[in-house]
C-alpha cells in the first residue's frame, strides 16, 4: 500500500516552524476564523500597482514558502498575522498566496487542509477563471469543504467560507468535465492573457494533482511535460493519463455516489468517473500509478511517485523559478483572480 498523506502535518511549502511563534498568537481553532484574516494580508498586484508601492515589494509574488511570505509580512508589519494590515502593509502575491497561507495556518492548528488549483465560475458568468482556494476536514472521516480565503466577507459568491458544488472546479473536476463535453473549454482560462482552453485545464489538472501531494507550486510553474502540453505538442497518451489523475482527484474529495460538480453545472444528473486505463507518461515528473487491485483510490492517500524530487525543487527554489520548475508567466501586473 502506497504511504498515506496526513494533511494535518505542514508540507515543505506549508510549514511555520521557522516563524516567531509571537507572531501566530491569537490563531483559534476555527477553521473560517483561521482563515478570514488572511484576506487581509495579501495584495494582488493590480490592486498593488494602483497604490504605486515600490517595485521591490512585488518579489512576494514569486516566493513558494509560507514561512517565507510570513517574513516578508511581518517586516512591513509586526503585529500577529491574525491581525489584517492596510493594503500598503500586506504582501503582493495571487490566489494561491492566499490559499498557501490560509492551509498553512490551518496545519499549524493540526487540522487537515489543502490547496486547490483549478477554477472558479463566480467571478465572471459563464467563465471558469484560473484560481486556488484553501478545503479543510474539521474531522477524522468528515466531508472536505472549500474555502475562499481572498473572497470571505464579500458578496461576490453565497457563502465562500463553504463554496458550493460547481463554483469552483479543481483542474481534475474541469477536465473531466470537458472530456465528457460538458464545459466549453474556450471558456476556462487566465483574464488579461491568451492563456485559455484545453491547455490551461491539463496544466491545473498537474498543478492540483502536486498540490495533493503538498507541492503547492506557483500558478505559472511548469515541470515534466507541461510545456509541451501548453504548447499543443502532447497526445493521445497525455490525455489519458490526464483522465487516470482526474478520476483518482476527485474520488478523492466525492463520495462514490456523489455527483460531480462539472456535471452539476449544467444540470444533468448522474456520473461515471473515466474507465482507469493505463497509460505511457512520458514525464520525468509524475509518474502514473494505479490503485491496488480491486480498490478505488482512498482518501489520504497517494498513488502518483516521483513528487520526492519536486519537493527537492521547492524545498531549494524560495523565491527563484529553479532547477525542472520554470515560470510560465511572471505576473507582476496580472490579476490571478
Amino acid at each position: 500500500m502506497p504511504p498515506s498523506i496526513d494533511y494535518a502535518v505542514p508540507g515543505p511549502l506549508t510549514t511555520l516552524a521557522a516563524v516567531d511563534p509571537a507572531a501566530l498568537d491569537g490563531v483559534g481553532a476555527d477553521p473560517v476564523e483561521i482563515c478570514r484574516p488572511v484576506a487581509g494580508l495579501v495584495i494582488q498586484p493590480e490592486d498593488a500597482q494602483a497604490l504605486d508601492l515600490a517595485a521591490e515589494r512585488f518579489a512576494t509574488n514569486q516566493i513558494r514558502r509560507a514561512d517565507e511570505l510570513v517574513r516578508h509580512l511581518l517586516a512591513l508589519d509586526p503585529a500577529p498575522v491574525t491581525v489584517p494590515r492596510a493594503p500598503e502593509r500586506r504582501i503582493v502575491g495571487t490566489c494561491r498566496h492566499f490559499a498557501v497561507l490560509s492551509c498553512a495556518l490551518l496545519r499549524h492548528r493540526g487540522i487537515a487542509a489543502r490547496v486547490r488549483c483549478g477554477f472558479a465560475t463566480y467571478f465572471e458568468p459563464g467563465q471558469g477563471l484560473d484560481h486556488w482556494v484553501t478545503e479543510y476536514r474539521d474531522r477524522d472521516g468528515g466531508p472536505w469543504v472549500r474555502i475562499d480565503s481572498e473572497v470571505l466577507g464579500s458578496t461576490l459568491v453565497t457563502c465562500p467560507a463553504d463554496l458550493r458544488p460547481g463554483e469552483f472546479l479543481t483542474g481534475g473536476e474541469a477536465w473531466t468535465g470537458f472530456r465528457r463535453g460538458e464545459i466549453d473549454d474556450s471558456r476556462f482560462g487566465v483574464p488579461g492573457t491568451e492563456n485559455w482552453g484545453a491547455a490551461e485545464i491539463r496544466g491545473n489538472a498537474v498543478k492540483d494533482l502536486a498540490a495533493l501531494n503538498k507541492v503547492e507550486t506557483l500558478p505559472w510553474d511548469e515541470w515534466g511535460r507541461m510545456t509541451e502540453a501548453y504548447e499543443g505538442r502532447t497526445g493521445p497518451d497525455y490525455d489519458e493519463l490526464l483522465d487516470t489523475v482526474a478520476a483518482a482527484a476527485i474520488r478523492r474529495h466525492y463520495a462514490e455516489d456523489s455527483e460531480p460538480p462539472a456535471r452539476q453545472v449544467i444540470g444533468e444528473p448522474g456520473y461515471q468517473p473515466p474507465v482507469r486505463r493505463k497509460a505511457a507518461t512520458g514525464n520525468d515528473t509524475i509518474e502514473h500509478g494505479e490503485a491496488p487491485a480491486g480498490e478505488g483510490p482512498q482518501e489520504d492517500t497517494s498513488y502518483y511517485r516521483g513528487f520526492a524530487s519536486l519537493h527537492d525543487q521547492v524545498r531549494r527554489a524560495d523565491t527563484r523559478p529553479g532547477h525542472n520548475i520554470m515560470p510560465r508567466q511572471p505576473g507582476n501586473g496580472q490579476r490571478w483572480p
